[in-house]
């Protein structure tokens, strides 16, 4: 251990001090560790600083307590000064609330001099480091611009001279200046592709929207001739990468990627709407995952259907078996001619696989009574006691007539089939046999006695009995599930009046989400709207989840065919506003819709319930 490492004697308050993980009682022991001559154990000290000091890009009172620290080191240390500096830009430029960026931002300028001739230092991992330090300091670094300058004058490596020019776009005060030293350097072809690759970047980054197209398109031609990603952590929130510049701008982004760019066509999809169709090429050229073909599935209902998609044709054939399910998922969802037909070969060849489930309900969601024959297919493997049939008992619900071919198997498969049961029983009552009946309505019972909430409404559908749907959610609201079983009441309607109390209690929950759920359970209950639907519109104008609360209270309004006018704005953008307002979170395997389409069509529905367009 150096000398001068030694004397960095803790004089914080360290164990009165916060980082990522509490008490920053443990820094001055890393801090100690990383003045170590073994390299092991400077690099697990490191990867502890780094963890609480800068975690996940945060930062906190130690961090700032630390860096004059973690500077001692970077200048006097044994070793890891590129991993040191970087952390100490990284520090420089976290994200913490005001009082910790102000100390943040006073070490910073404190230790800016001392460590300035890094920038000429013989590795290029510092002098890298170092720019991005400069560039983190702002304000601070603005007297630096001239060393900068230099610095880019004499520097040959390409990525140092690339993030100099990062560095001097985002700090530059004079734009004209900045966008003639950028669009000279994209215009000089001796200069390396990664440095044309940050000026055309910096000059699309304060560009006007919609992107010039000359501009996409040099963009393009750059990134082709240097693939790869861009790093917008190691830089100021003023900076944008060439993908994120791009996506502001969905057409840009499409053109860009038509000339060989950035390969961005899911993110486009996935933040923008209607541009399907022009993105559907580069979505399916290389699909070679049933994640992939799901989330391209997701697409299908903006095409308009009766449409061949050639695309799929292999992928029907295909000898995964994952992948063919998801294939003929993706079928019925754009409507292609003959995806019923797949469905019924897909039930016939892969009974067992869980994507043949996903392209049955598919299938009865998107086409309705035209899904008759894979309805009956369904039947005719629940008489039989097929095994894998279980699970799609749900898709008789909207086909009665085959329901009744197998009402036995449906009453020994509740509480699966128990929607199925009760829509039959509701649809065609002259059609059922008495002992079949009776027999579907005992199991019913028994399951919903049992705690079986399928059961229970289903039991209600098929007598109008009350009561053990009732018993059921009384003992949930009241019990562990509290207002996560307020839905349940509200489908209960008037016969869930006693638990109006409890139900309004939720009125002053601390969530808009929780509160426009006992809402909606009380206008079920009451028909009462005056102090109801304010709550409904709250979560619609304003509420962080969009595809959960948001869309149960856009129902609700529906049912009550009212808008309240706060949150008009709110509605009419999630109906025909131009970017996603739900998104697909994570992968799921499912077939289901896209959550945004869901989402878009119910805010259309509350606007044609309430008179508007």
């Amino acid at each position: 251990m150096t000398e001068t490492v030694t004397e960095l004697a803790p004089e914080p308050d360290w164990g009165a001090l916060k980082h990522a993980y509490g008490s920053a009682e443990d820094v001055p022991a890393l801090l100690r560790a990383m003045g170590s001559e073994d390299a092991d154990e400077r690099a697990e000290a490191m990867d502890g600083l780094v963890s609480s000091l800068f975690h996940q890009g945060d930062v906190y009172p130690a961090s700032a307590a630390a860096l004059p620290y973690l500077v001692r080191l970077v200048l006097d240390g044994p070793g890891h000064r590129k991993e040191l500096l970087w952390l100490v830009g990284g520090i420089a430029g976290g994200a913490g609330n005001r009082r910790v960026r102000a100390e943040v931002r006073r070490a910073v300028a404190e230790a800016l001099p001392s460590l300035l001739p890094l920038a000429t230092d013989d590795e290029t991992g510092v002098r890298q480091a170092m720019v991005w330090l400069i560039a983190a300091a702002e304000d601070a670094a603005l007297p630096l611009m001239p060393l900068l300058r230099a610095r880019f004058d004499e520097e040959r490596d390409a990525d140092v001279r690339a993030d100099l020019v990062t560095a001097l776009g985002l700090l530059d005060p004079d734009d004209t200046a900045r966008t003639a030293r950028a669009t000279a350097l994209l215009d000089d072809p001796s200069e390396p592709p990664a440095v044309r690759l940050s000026a055309v970047t910096d000059l699309l980054r304060t560009a006007p929207l919609p992107l010039p197209t000359d501009l996409v398109r040099r963009a393009a031609t750059t990134y082709r001739e240097h693939p790869g990603e861009q790093y917008g952590e190691r830089w100021p929130d003023l900076y944008r990468t060439l993908s994120d510049r791009l996506l502001d701008d969905p057409d840009a982004a499409l053109l860009a990627l038509a000339e060989g760019g950035p390969p961005l066509a899911g993110e486009v999809v996935e933040r923008w709407r209607d541009r399907e169709r022009r993105a559907l090429p580069w979505l399916v050229a290389d699909l070679t995952h049933p994640y992939e073909m799901h989330d391209v599935a997701r697409l299908g209902e903006a095409f308009p259907g009766d449409e061949e998609q050639p695309w799929l044709t292999p992928h029907l054939a295909s000898e995964d078996p994952e992948l063919r399910a998801a294939a003929v998922v993706a079928a019925v969802r754009f409507r292609v001619p003959g995806a019923l037909g797949h469905v019924l070969r897909l039930i016939d060849d892969l009974p067992d696989e869980d994507g043949t489930g996903h392209a049955v309900r598919a299938a009865a969601e998107v086409h309705g009574a035209a899904a008759e024959p894979v309805a009956a297919r369904v039947a005719d493997l629940l008489a039989a006691g097929a095994a894998p049939a279980r699970e799609w008992a749900g898709v008789l619900e909207g086909f009665p007539q085959q329901a009744a071919r197998c009402l036995p198997a449906l009453v020994r498969l509740v509480p699966e089939s128990a929607a199925a049961c009760a829509a039959l029983a509701a649809a065609v009552p002259h059609a059922l046999p008495g002992d079949d009946t009776e027999a579907a309505v005992r199991v019913l019972y028994e399951r919903a006695t049992a705690g079986g909430e399928a059961a229970a409404f289903a039991y209600l559908q098929l007598t109008g009995d009350h009561g053990p749907a009732l018993a059921l959610v009384r003992d949930a609201v009241h019990g562990e599930r509290g207002a996560s079983a307020l839905p349940l009441a509200g489908r209960l309607g008037p016969a869930a009046a006693e638990l109006l109390p409890e139900a309004e209690r939720h009125f002053g929950a601390v969530t808009r989400e929780t509160r426009a759920v006992a809402a909606a359970a009380v206008w079920r209950i009451t028909g009462r709207t005056q102090d109801t639907a304010p709550l409904l519109a709250d979560v619609v104008a304003r509420g962080r989840y969009t595809a959960g609360p948001r869309l149960d209270a856009l129902h609700a309004l529906t049912e009550m065919r009212l808008l309240p006018e706060s949150a008009r704005a709110a509605v009419e953008d999630l109906a025909h506003g131009p970017l996603r307002a739900a998104h697909v979170l994570g992968i799921f395997d499912d077939g289901a819709r896209h959550p945004d389409a869901v989402l878009r069509e119910a805010a259309r529905r509350l606007l044609a319930a309430a008179g508007d367009s």
